[in-house]
């Protein structure tokens, strides 16, 4: 049954968008640290879910079926299993010392004059191996502080640093959620993906590290103690084999064992029962995001069936003047990646809110997959890293007793990465004589 396009189908998405967002300004502005995290995403969304069947019913559709098969829709699924693998990868490697094994090794022996560089390069890789920003905001941090007390530096000087780190390792690990729902949106792979953003992100971190180079006058400082630094070889292996093209489900469970395993011989009193309620502490900490991810793929079904996703397009098609070459393509997908996650405060939703239509953006701009899912994924990992109401600045600031704001100035990397992606986007196709979406795609 074909649909006139409709403005109206997409009220639902507004009505979560504002529903999160309004209750996010509403417990802020009373004085809640984290106001956009009182009101939790998956309560939110399910006003949105009654009122996406009740338009669909309207207009004769088999509302209830078309929800059932979109939240059960099979990339939704497989996402839902890489985000609780990821998870229990996650809590299962820090819980055996790993990632206070990489903060040890990065800080040992590190020259004053390359402190600020070398928290970040910490940073990143303990982002890049845990797969979360938050994770390596609440593990680097605390280290961070001390050591810019020790060496004098200025702490939002230093917390930037290590912000930009965490969202470097968040745009780009293979375990993050932001890229498992980029990836599994756009269908691309995410070895190709890796590539294709890491290429973008390495001028910007290149950029950030000369940068921090020379700012602050430090101190000399001793590295913490740590547990053994071969804890550090499970993220080494998860992602050399996630580079090697090995598929991501097989990539996590190897990456699991093997964490385990080094738990067993090298972590002080680690046994198969912690082993076992590592994993499963690992699952609840990522209930929220599976739980949003099936919700959000009903809704997506019953936007889409009832026309909200076909009037979107035309809008853009009209926005662009009837450009359809890469470049306008990049820039809306881009601009639909930052404005979601402005309103929702929250990287993954805006990729998991945006994915269909950005994909939809991507096919009909000649945009390879791996290419929108870059672009998708560093635009909302840019304006999360520099929001001053989002979680990762928030918790930083309440850790470290400075103001959201200032942060949200320091944080170096995403800014030089905005820049970055934007000079990609805006740098001429290589056209090798084929179509346009094939000179596009092959950019």
């Amino acid at each position: 049954m074909s649909v006139r396009p409709s403005a109206i189908a997409l009220t639902p998405l507004l009505l979560f968008l504002a529903l999160f967002f309004g209750a996010g300004l509403y417990y802020t502005a009373q004085g809640e640290a984290m106001g956009f995290y009182q009101l939790r995403a998956p309560v939110a969304i399910l006003p949105a879910l009654a009122l996406g069947i009740w338009l669909a019913r309207r207009r004769g559709l088999p509302a209830q079926q078309t929800l059932l098969q979109g939240m059960g829709d099979s990339n939704v699924m497989l996402m839902c299993l890489i985000f609780l693998l990821a998870g229990a990868f996650a809590t299962v490697s820090k819980a055996i010392g790993a990632v206070d094994a990489v903060v040890a090794l990065g800080l040992g022996a590190l020259p004053a004059s390359l402190i600020l560089p070398g928290l970040f390069l910490v940073a990143a890789f303990v982002s890049l191996s845990i797969g979360t920003s938050m994770g390596t905001v609440a593990a680097v941090v605390p280290i961070a502080l001390g050591v810019a007390d020790a060496a004098g530096l200025d702490r939002v000087l230093v917390i930037g640093a290590v912000l930009g780190g965490a969202m470097f390792g968040d745009n780009l690990s293979i375990i993050s959620d932001t890229t498992i729902a980029a990836t599994r949106s756009q269908g691309a792979e995410m070895r190709d993906k890796f590539r294709e953003n890491f290429k973008i992100a390495l001028p910007a971190a290149i950029a950030t590290i000369v940068l921090l180079g020379t700012l602050g006058d430090a101190a000399p400082v001793e590295a913490p103690d740590a547990a053994s630094p071969w804890l550090v070889l499970p993220y080494v292996l998860v992602l050399g084999l996630a580079l090697a093209g090995l598929d991501v489900v097989l990539v996590l469970g190897i990456g699991l064992v093997a964490s385990g395993v080094f738990g067993f011989v090298l972590a002080k009193d680690y046994d198969v029962v912690s082993f076992a309620g590592d994993i499963y502490l690992g699952f609840e900490s990522m209930v929220e995001i599976t739980l949003l991810s099936i919700l959000i793929g009903g809704l997506a079904a019953l936007i889409k069936v009832t026309g909200g996703l076909d009037w979107l397009a035309q809008v853009i098609a009209k926005f662009a003047r009837g450009h359809t070459g890469r470049r306008s393509g990049e820039i809306s997908i881009a601009a639909l990646a930052a404005g979601s996650d402005a309103l929702t405060a929250n990287n993954t939703v805006a990729i998991l809110v945006t994915g269909s239509l950005a994909k939809d953006i991507a096919q009909r701009h000649g945009i390879s997959p791996r290419r929108a899912a870059s672009v998708l994924d560093i635009f909302a990992c840019v304006v999360q890293g520099v929001l001053p109401y989002g979680a990762q600045i928030l918790l930083a600031a309440s850790l470290a007793a400075v103001s959201p704001l200032a942060l949200a100035g320091s944080v170096h990397y995403c800014w030089l990465l905005a820049l970055s992606a934007l000079a990609f986007m805006l740098w001429p196709s290589r056209r090798t004589g084929g179509s346009p979406a094939k000179a596009a795609d092959s950019e």
